[in-house]
Parts: C-alpha cells; structure tokens; sequence
C-alpha cells in the first residue's frame, strides 16, 4: 500500500493509499458477467431492424428453429415501463423489450433467438425474415419540431417529449443591452464506449423459487426494482448480483429492453441464458448521449458585465425515454447550469426534448453540463473577442467570488463554498499565457498554430430528496445504507447499495470505516452488488457515492463504535465515558483491551458482555446531508493546442487543471477520476461521433468509424488542489467523478479559436474534426477577404 498505509495511527482520510481492487485486476482474476458459467449456459442473439422508422408487418421464424426465437408474441404480459417525470406535460413513450408495431430506430431489438453458443445464436438471427414498411426518418432534433415533420409517436402533437421555458431574474434586462451576439452551437451524438459492454446472465433457481440475474449495471436494487414491475414478480423472487463491472459513466443506469428479455426468456426456458453486447450493438442500440444544439444570445454591457443569455435549446433524445428518469433531465440542467459560475441578471432558454429515430438517450458522465459549460464558455471567449478584452480578464470580472458564497445563480444553483477566482488564476498561472502570446507572436508564417483556451465549470454532486423531488422524478435516491459488522476475529464486513465501477469504494469507504473506528483499512472489506446480502441504496451515479456511500458509512461506523466503547469498557471496568479507540483497541489511562477480544465477547462469549447489551457487533444506518440540494465542485481547465492550417489536426501540447472537490478522501484516486474525465472530455472534444443519414441509418458503428481517443491523445495532465469543504456533508466531502469530463469541450473550442483568433474563427460543433477546423478556418479566411 505504500509508505502512508503503514502508518498506524488514527487519521485515515487525505491519504493516498493504492487502490484495494487493483490487486485482481492486474492479476486477470476480476470476475465479469462475460466470466459467468453455469451448467447448460446458452446464449442469446437479437435480430435488430435494419431500417430507422417502418410499420413492423411480420417476423418469420425458421420452422426448424421456431421455439428458440421469441417475438413480443411469445412473451405475453411482459410489461413496459412508463418512464420519465411524474408530470401531465411529458409524453409518454411506449418501448416494448421486443418491437411491437413499429420499429423505430435502426439497432432496435425485434427478436432473441437462442442456441448453444453466441455464434449459432447469430447465425439463427441470420434466417429470421423480417417484413417492415419503411417510414420517413426523424434525424434532426430541430427539423423535427417543424410542422412538416413526420412523427415518431402519431397520438402525439409533435415529436417533443416535453417542452419547458426557463426563465429567471430580468429577462427584460437583455432586450436593449449594448452588446448583444448571438452563436449557434452544436455538440454531437456520442456513444458511452465503457470498457466492458453491457450484459446479463438470469436463471430461474428452483430451489430459493428465484430469479437470479448477473447483471453488468451501477445499482443492482434499482434494476431490480424495474425488472420486479417489467416482469410481474415479487422483489422477492428476484436476486440481482453485480460482479466486476469495467466502467458505467451512466450507461449502465438505465434498465434496457434486451435485458429484460433475456431475463423473461429465463423464466420460460428455466436453464440459465445469456446476453453479452458485443461492439457493434453497443453503437447501434446501446445508450447514446450528449446530442444539443444551442441558439443563444449573450448580452453584455460594453465593458464586458455579462447580463444575460437567452435562446432555444433542443435535446435530441433519440426514440424512447429510458427507465427510470427518461431524457427529461438533460434538457432542464442544459438550460440550468448554462450560466455557469458566472453572475447574470436574466436568463430566458426555451427547451425541447426531442424525439427522433435514433437510439434512446441516457445520462453520460456530466448529464448535459458538458454541453451547458461548452455553450457559457464559448460565449465568454467569443465576447472576449468581440470586445477585444483578454478571455481570462473577462472571466475575472464576471465570476462569483468568495466572499458572495454560498452564491445562487440566475437560475436557482446554489454554489455553496469554493473560491473560483483562485481556480482561474492557478490555472492560468501552471499554463502561463504570457509564454504562450510570445509564442503566437514569434509563429513564423506556415508553422502550426499554437492556442491557449479556458473553460471553469461547476459539478453539483450529492443532490438527494430536494433536488430530485423537484425534478419529479419516479426514483427519489435520497440517501444511502451501510450496514457494518465486527466479525469475532475483530475484521470488519461493510455492505453498501452503492455500486463500485470504477471509483475505488472498496479503498474509500475502508479509509472512512477506518477513521471513524480507528483502525487499519486493511483489516475492513467493503461488499456491494448483491441484492440479496446488501441494504437497499440507489447506486453509483450523479456524483453521489462519496457524499451518499460515505456518510452513510461514516455515521453507521460511528454506531458501532459507541457499542466497542461500552464493552470494551465493561471488560476493563471502566467509565465508558473515559474510554477511546486508538490503533484497534479499546483504550484507558490503565490499560487497553483489542478489537479482538471485544468481539469474541461480543459474538461468541456473551457471558462477558455488560447487563443490558446485546450481543454481536452490528450497525444499519442511512446517511443524507443535511442540506439535499447539492454541493458543488468546480474548476478551471487550461489547455495549449497546436493546429495544422494544412490539415485542420488539433494536437495538446499542454493541459492545466485547478480543482477543488472539498475534502479529499484519496488523493490519489481523486486525480484518477480527473484525469479519466479529461480522457473521455477529449473524446468528446475531438474524436468521438454517432453521424446519421437522412435515412437514420447511423454512420459509425465500428471502431473503424467511431473514433475514440488512444494514449498519444490523452496528455498527462498537471492537477492543482484547493480544498475548500462542503459544509452540510460527513467530512466536508464533495462528489468529483464528473468533473473532469465537463470541460475539456469547452476549453479545446477556446484553444483552437485562440489559435485562429486574427481571423475570427469560431469552432462551435464537436467533435473538432480535422475536416471541421479546416472548414471554419477556411471559411472565416473568405470572409474576411484578402489581406491588403
């Protein structure tokens, strides 16, 4: 574990010890669903529509093979869960775990065909014929909300899931502003690209009279909570056990259709069956994301004061609302979190969330801020431009600063603690722009452009019953569980609801056990992803685990430490009320009893305990913070890119961080999850892309197509810390597992306009392509015409 896990005294959070659940990965002994065997295993393939919008007139079995193929026929009762906010004015959206009807984006699962292995699974999927009437294509989120358009859903009006105006302070305030520029932005379809894809493995097991589902997801509770309603069983009768799972970001948060037909299928076959998405379905019909487009106006007073924002902002949601939020949240945090950290006194965004004939959108690392950071910041340094004012001076003058906090936005975020000035100033100080202008200023004629870009973000993480009550949400994840237990040899089991993939639960949550009942992380073991063995929780997503997970398992840890006091007091005869824990024992001026032997009273020697006490050692508690809007984090990234004017190539010469996420539990794996963020944050900003035809039909369904960032890409970025703690959370904790993906967007679009700035380029639609650079320079070039 390294120098700092040696130490035995008390003092566990702020060290960076190795990670607990590296030691199986590194070995190749981690366990997957792709790893789970079970006697008389058989796969499952989908046959899935090959066009984006039809009537779906028949699906045709293989007379050999009929019973191995199962339409929405075949699974009669199988119900479909409404999805989205508890609210009259969202539509809802049907999605069937077979087509039923209609078939409405290409990817969408018609029929599972099963064999004895995943390639004669196919090959039966190959010999379904499937008859469909092809229907004009939704593609474009915008077009879509014309009157011309055909629609997806024909009960409904138009193709708008639901259409909000946010609107706040004095809109009025813009209208005779003296500045006012207006800029269209676009943010392209992605897919979540996890390292391992989705999958499932269900069985009926006669003996417990269960369902038992190896499920790859981030909250085994909440998928089965859906599947329990899907199906139309008893929470009771289904087990839901979540081995490894090799990333999420969002994607495994949503109950999807394959996985509640292979689980039916289970039900009728009674042997185990199995699903596991390769490459391909994942970019047809996995969750898609991000998918925005902005038409904004900034208004601004001639010295750079921002006064507001307002314009139309449509969410292209693709063709289902995803159980159990829907889409609804992007578009409302989209129009929420547009004003950043930034003061304003008016705000006025229509929003449409929009369906169209792609596959469903669900939540992606950042949930629509990378698309709202991506807006504010390009319109700060597009007005820094247009008023000739240096972007870091303007950011200057229009940031919160410290002494305004907690800081409520224009629109209703209350920004609770942090310093944002500083944030930008050690920013700009690691990447030193004064350097870079000599640089621009030196470039000689031919050679590579060099920009520098900035982008500041806000992160809300541990919003609990406030914030998602006033969403309307159907699932209100207000708090989570721990239960704690001392085992008779003194170690400690603790079951949590939320889901490690990724963030190191297994590692933080000992350090805060072990802080809170002083002793080693070692002699802890942190259990999760089985429904049957752990307390109720909501899972791993939002940035809510260390806020959540962690206050629960702090407060519960402290239970259980008053019980060690009292015995271990009883057994020194001592006033508990002099007694403290110190490295694993129960401590007195006179002497000291351990851990050990507390327990083996406790669990095992009960004639040792004092009157009153029951036996074991054994603590359940739920944990939310005091205030349950949120509390947030936030930074400033800063990044130097080189362009190509030949090619339109961006490269990272230099990339700059300054963060702070309040009091930081593991450093280490703190600039683990920034440094991952950043990763995909570039993806987003350069490479990564779902483009569509006119027909629907998706463009980039390999790898070969789907662009996603390698190592030569992804630089090593510098991170500077602040620590300014939250304080309504266990130990001043903040949420960062989002934080480091919301930026990179913004801050690349900056740089590579900086780059470009004499021109007037604007880089506004990601991925920053070489083909996109190279046109806008061009473009900007002819517009400006010749040089004199």
């Amino acid at each position: 574990m390294g120098d700092d896990a040696t130490h035995d005294a008390p003092g566990w959070i702020g060290r960076s010890l190795l990670r607990k659940e590296d030691a199986r990965h590194l070995a190749g002994v981690a366990m997957f669903v792709a790893d789970v065997r079970l006697p008389g295993m058989q796969d499952i393939a989908f046959v899935r529509s090959q066009v984006a919008h039809g009537r779906l007139l028949s699906v045709t079995k293989p007379a050999d093979a009929a019973a191995d193929v199962y339409t929405i026929e075949d699974l009669p009762g199988l119900s479909v869960l409404e999805a989205g906010p508890e609210l009259e004015a969202f539509r809802q959206s049907p999605y069937p775990a077979l087509a039923s009807g209609k078939v409405r984006y290409v990817g969408q699962a018609i029929a599972a065909c099963v064999a004895a292995t995943r390639a004669r699974a196919e090959d039966l999927a190959e010999r379904v014929a499937v008859g469909c009437d092809e229907l004009p294509a939704v593609v474009d989120a915008v077009a879509a909300m014309t009157s011309g358009s055909a629609r997806l859903f024909e009960h409904w009006p138009n193709n708008a899931y639901i259409a909000r105006t946010i609107s706040a302070g004095d809109p009025s305030a813009m209208t005779g502003a003296p500045v006012r520029l207006r800029r269209r932005f676009r943010m392209n379809r992605q897919a979540t690209v996890s390292l391992e894809a989705r999958g499932c493995v269900a069985v009926w097991d006669p003996r417990q009279e269960e369902l038992l589902v190896y499920l790859s997801t981030q909250g085994g509770h909440v998928m089965r909570l859906g599947l329990s309603r899907a199906l139309g069983l008893p929470e009771n009768q289904i087990r839901v056990i979540v081995p490894d799972v090799g990333g999420g970001f969002g994607g495994k948060n949503r109950l999807l259709p394959e996985e509640i037909a292979v689980c039916a299928i289970a039900l009728k076959r009674r042997h185990p069956v199995r699903w596991i998405e390769d490459r391909r379905e994942h970019l047809l019909a996995s969750v898609h994301c991000r998918d925005h487009h902005y038409d904004l106006v900034i208004s601004a007073e001639e010295d750079g004061t921002i006064i507001g924002v307002e314009g139309d902002v449509h969410i292209d949601a693709g063709a289902y609302a995803l159980w159990p939020t829907g889409s609804f949240m992007e578009a409302s945090m989209a129009a929420g979190n547009l004003p950043g950290p930034y003061r304003m006194r008016g705000l006025n965004v229509n929003t449409w969330t929009v369906a169209t004939n792609k596959a469903p959108m669900g939540p992606y690392r950042g949930v629509a801020r990378p698309g709202a950071c991506f807006a504010i910041e390009r319109l700060v340094d597009e007005l820094a431009q247009h008023l000739g004012i240096e972007p870091y001076d303007l950011r200057k003058h229009n940031l919160v600063t410290r002494g305004e906090m907690p800081y409520t936005t224009i629109a209703g975020l209350k920004l609770d603690t942090g310093d944002y000035h500083d944030a930008l100033d050690t920013a700009v100080r690691m990447i030193d722009i004064p350097a870079i202008r000599a640089l621009q200023r030196a470039r000689k004629p031919g050679a590579p452009r060099i920009g520098v870009g900035l982008a500041v973000y806000t992160e809300q993480s541990g919003h609990g019953v406030v914030e998602w009550s006033k969403r309307k949400s159907r699932i209100v994840p207000g708090y989570e569980a721990a239960n704690v237990r001392m085992l008779p040899d003194g170690s400690v089991n603790i079951h949590v609801g939320v889901q490690n993939h990724g963030q190191g639960h297994e590692t933080t949550l000992a350090q805060i056990a072990a802080d809170e009942l002083s002793m080693h992380p070692d002699q802890i073991r942190i259990r999760y992803g089985d429904t049957a063995t752990t307390p109720f929780g909501f899972g791993t997503f939002a940035s809510r685990s260390i806020v959540f997970g962690g206050g629960a398992v702090g407060t519960t840890a402290r239970k259980l430490a008053l019980k060690i006091k009292a015995i271990g007091a009883h057994i020194l005869q001592a006033d508990p009320a002099t007694v403290e824990l110190r490295d694993g024992h129960v401590v007195t001026a006179q002497g000291s009893v351990s851990f050990r032997d507390i327990a083996m009273a406790a669990n095992v020697r009960q004639e040792m305990l004092p009157a009153g006490v029951e036996p074991t050692l054994e603590a359940t508690g739920t944990y939310e913070p005091q205030e349950s809007a949120g509390v947030f984090s936030y930074g400033a990234h800063a990044v130097v890119v080189s362009v190509d004017e030949d090619t339109g190539v961006v490269k990272i010469l230099d990339y700059a961080v300054a963060e702070d996420c309040g009091t930081m539990v593991n450093p280490m794996i703190v600039d683990g999850q920034v440094q991952g963020g950043i990763a995909q944050g570039i993806g987003t900003g350069l490479f990564e892309e779902i483009p569509f035809n006119s027909d629907g039909q998706p463009l980039a369904t390999t790898f070969a197509d789907y662009i996603m960032p390698g190592a030569t890409d992804v630089p090593s970025v510098r991170i500077a810390h602040s620590v300014t703690p939250a304080l309504v959370t266990e130990y001043g904790v903040k949420g960062v597992g989002e934080g480091g993906a919301i930026a990179p967007p913004a801050a690349l679009a900056n740089a590579v306009g900086d780059a470009f700035a004499d021109i007037k380029a604007s880089f506004n639609e990601t991925p920053l392509t070489p083909r996109r650079v190279w046109q806008a320079a061009r473009d900007a070039m002819l517009s400006a015409g010749p040089v004199a």
